[in-house]
């Protein structure tokens, strides 16, 4: 059965490629992809499958019933962009101004949509029940999964996979993790109110550049110096905002940063401390404050059952060179709300552009990858699911 459908893959290449390449010239930013959502319903529509449309958002949801009994699986693909403008010189760039697939969420799509199609194809000698969750806005918090979880995209289903195709890491490598694989990742502002003045009469003002200064370099020393050094942690100041002329002593400055963890007590504990420094930093230079603290989508954090039946499954798989554990990475993704739901795994496909050895990262106007990648993420997540329905 998996020999047929993996033929069926194979056959089918061409058309992930043409599916990911309309995908990339047409791409909508999250919580605004309409079009793209139509498309997808139109796909299944076009093949009989039932679909969902609408679902927590602009979420997508098809399923296929098999003809011999099993577990019920879901296999989630993510299809928004982001703002970010096309810098490739390639036929299949975007046509959006400042819009771009920078992440490979169309190559995501692309190849969830003809595994569906193949299996489709085949339903008959399949075990159980087949989701597929096509989920929008994964690029911003608060993300499309926890909606779609919320409406009920897991109501009955056993296990959840998912993976994220890595330009980074060369074709053909699928890595994966037992346990936490990618951080929480929140957001801060901190504004400061201070007098401002005159540049030539500094004692006259209270001064929100160099208070925001020190909280910069401040803000660092938690990780360094308040954090176990064995616990993963970052804090980042992003963005620091103080327009004013050039003689002139600034009244407000702000900080724009993220914080990233992997342990819900690290991440309380540096949300206090954040607090208890701005306080401080803010007293000694005489200087008001505001804090905002956004928590986004917490830690993903695989199943070790899971996790184990999917090394099982890409060994053996055509395309698949090497199978690795990968180390914990600090970028994050609300494929952690499925995981919070139902036992799962996410995981990682080498998808490096061809001939390339420095790959640009993703969310980068550059951004490309390798379309093969789509090819086998498709086998590996059928077998996956299909061995775990059985």
């Amino acid at each position: 059965m998996l020999d047929t459908l993996f033929d069926r893959l194979e056959k089918s290449w061409g058309e992930m490629v043409e599916i990911r390449r309309y995908l990339h010239q047409h791409p909508e930013v999250s919580f605004k992809e309409v079009k793209t959502a139509k498309y997808i319903v139109d796909y299944y529509r076009k093949l009989d499958i039932e679909v969902t449309p609408g679902v927590g958002g602009n979420g997508v949801i098809a399923k296929i019933q098999g003809g011999r009994p099993g577990k019920t699986i879901a296999l989630r693909a993510d299809f928004d962009a982001l703002p970010i403008h096309d810098e490739k010189d390639v036929p299949y760039r975007s046509t959006v101004d400042g819009v771009m697939h920078a992440c490979g969420h169309d190559g995501h799509t692309a190849a969830l949509l003809v595994l569906a199609k193949a299996m489709n194809e085949q339903k008959a000698e399949l075990p159980g029940t087949f989701v597929f969750i096509h989920q929008h806005a994964e690029e911003y918090a608060p993300g499309g999964a926890k909606s779609m979880v919320e409406a009920g995209c897991l109501d009955g289903v056993d296990a959840v996979f998912g993976t994220h195709l890595w330009a980074t890491e060369p074709l053909g490598k699928i890595q994966y993790r037992t346990g936490p694989i990618m951080a929480a990742a929140d957001r801060f502002e901190i504004n400061i109110q201070g007098a401002g003045g005159h540049g030539a009469q500094p004692h006259k003002t209270k001064d929100s550049i160099v208070a925001a200064s020190q909280l910069v370099g401040t803000l660092q020393q938690i990780v360094s110096r308040r954090v176990n050094p064995i616990e993963p942690a970052v804090v980042t100041v992003g963005s620091f905002t103080a327009e004013n002329a050039f003689n002139v002593i600034a009244d407000t400055a702000k900080l724009i940063g993220t914080v990233r963890t992997f342990s819900e007590d690290t991440r309380d504990f540096i949300i206090s401390e954040m607090e208890r420094i701005i306080q401080g930093t803010c007293i000694s230079a005489d200087c008001t404050y505001t804090f905002n603290y956004e928590k986004g989508y917490p830690a993903v954090v695989n199943h070790e059952q899971e996790t184990e039946h999917l090394i099982k499954s890409a060994e053996g798989v055509k395309g698949v060179n090497s199978i690795e554990e990968c180390e914990m990475q600090m970028g994050g993704e609300d494929f952690a709300y499925y995981l919070q739901k139902v036992p799962g795994t996410f995981f990682f496909t080498g998808a490096q552009p061809e001939g390339v050895d420095r790959p640009y990262p993703h969310h980068h106007p550059r951004f490309d990858f390798n379309e093969k990648a789509m090819l086998t993420a498709a086998k590996v997540m059928a077998k996956a699911a299909i061995t775990y329905a059985e």
